[in-house]
């Protein structure tokens, strides 16, 4: 077949650019290209070399003859002319796209013109702040549209669609609506004729699957994997898994982390904060109590000796926050925030005891003449929130009473003023 056998060159670039072993099935080929040609697609934003360095890697190795010419001899030897020109030129990376993807074409064939891209579809992902501290998989079911396989997203048997005379094949509708005297609104909508595709097909010539839809729905399940240390609101993406249209880049299917709320925990950042409560004995005379964390560990938390613990007050324990996002070996603090409990009253008993013990209260000598001079008075218990919304509602009534006292008297003075006159 040829004069002389070629030298052998690199044979292991292209499965590298896929990201695959160089005995990857055909699907798993498949996969790997569409996952990093959706990825690095230039209308997404992706880099246009690397784009164009996967349809290359893909043409070949999607070949058997040009794979097998590739594992023997490597890229040199297709670029000679092995395998019936397998190296004459690389096809169009947005033909070699469109193909595999069954859609409308990107650049290059039609003058330039790029497909357009399909919406994303977003799901709001619910996880419990164990869920972000630990990690975990959910399992999540979706319902899409995919590319009619029967008729390859034409919608007919055919292949073949007539322009809509409802729209001239634009897929939209210019309606006019009269306001007023001279006045017009204009409104553009989807041709209800074509539902905004922009062509017809007949009732024979359409495909017995898709029903001339061009799409037929699917059910796939997505493992969507919360990572440890992702924060509320963090997007997870999964490239090209929304709904397909012919001619259109698919979508992505877009997951945003809620956080849900933690009856004990609340997160701030990388850190984490604990309420606690403690008696004025444990206060005063220490205390010991076991936290159980977000991920099943128990930790003793206790007081040093002597210590007295004020209300109100924040303790923290470093490493023992939040883990880092893409860095779970790294945390940031556990704050506990401590409230004091005090006594509603005491005995006589106990407040002889505890003078005994405390420090000694301020002292406070009067003459007799100035207890005469001083008036006493009584503290009673209040709840301040209630006691102000209580105030201003009565506030409010009064002023009301008084607008319509000034609009009543007003009136009456104007009609003693006009009897006068």
């Amino acid at each position: 077949m040829f004069g002389r056998a070629p030298k052998k060159s690199d044979n292991t670039r292209y499965y590298e650019i896929l990201g695959v072993s160089k005995t990857a099935s055909q699907e798993d080929l498949k996969k790997a290209y569409r996952k990093a040609a959706i990825k690095n697609h230039p209308d997404k934003g992706g880099d246009p070399e690397k784009f164009k360095e996967l349809a290359q890697a893909y043409e070949v190795l999607s070949d058997p003859e040009k794979r097998e010419i590739y594992d023997q001899y490597g890229e040199d030897a297709l670029k000679e002319g092995m395998g019936g020109g397998a190296g004459g030129g690389m096809n169009d990376p947005f033909n070699i796209f469109q193909s595999f993807f069954g859609g409308g074409g990107g650049g290059g064939s039609n003058g330039g013109r790029r497909q357009r891209r399909g919406e994303d579809v977003v799901h709001p992902l619910k996880v419990s702040l164990e869920d972000l501290y630990n990690g975990t998989t959910k399992k999540l079911s979706l319902s899409r549209n995919i590319i009619c396989s029967k008729c390859n997203g034409k919608g007919s048997k055919s292949g073949a669609s007539m322009e809509c005379s409802g729209c001239q094949g634009s897929g939209m509708k210019v309606t006019i609506r009269q306001l007023g005297p001279s006045m017009v609104q204009q409104m553009q909508q989807p041709c209800n004729e074509c539902k905004g595709t922009g062509e017809l097909i007949s009732d024979e010539d359409r495909c017995p699957q898709c029903k001339g839809e061009k799409v037929v729905p699917e059910k796939k399940v997505l493992e969507v994997i919360v990572e440890i240390g992702m924060k509320n609101g963090q997007k997870i993406t999964f490239p090209g898994e929304a709904d397909q249209l012919p001619d259109t880049v698919t979508g992505d299917i877009v997951f945003i982390v809620q956080q849900k709320e933690h009856p004990k925990f609340k997160r701030k950042g990388d850190d984490l904060f604990f309420e606690h409560s403690l008696s004025l004995t444990e206060a005063l005379c220490g205390f010991r109590f076991v936290l159980t964390h977000l991920d099943g560990r128990q930790l003793l938390i206790k007081s040093q000796p002597g210590e007295v613990v004020k209300h109100d007050s924040f303790k923290g324990i470093n490493d023992e926050g939040m883990p880092m996002y893409k860095r779970p070996f790294m945390k940031g603090k556990l704050y506990i925030h401590f409230n004091v409990e005090f006594p509603d009253s005491l005995s006589q008993e106990q407040v002889k005891a505890l003078e005994a013990i405390l420090p000694a209260k301020p002292s406070m000598e009067l003459s007799d003449m100035e207890l005469d001079e001083i008036e006493e008075t009584t503290l009673h218990d209040v709840n301040i929130e209630e006691e102000m919304r209580r105030k201003q509602a009565q506030a409010r009534e009064a002023y009301e009473e008084e607008d319509d006292e000034d609009m009543n008297g007003g009136a009456g003075a104007q009609r003693v003023q006009c009897a006068q006159q």
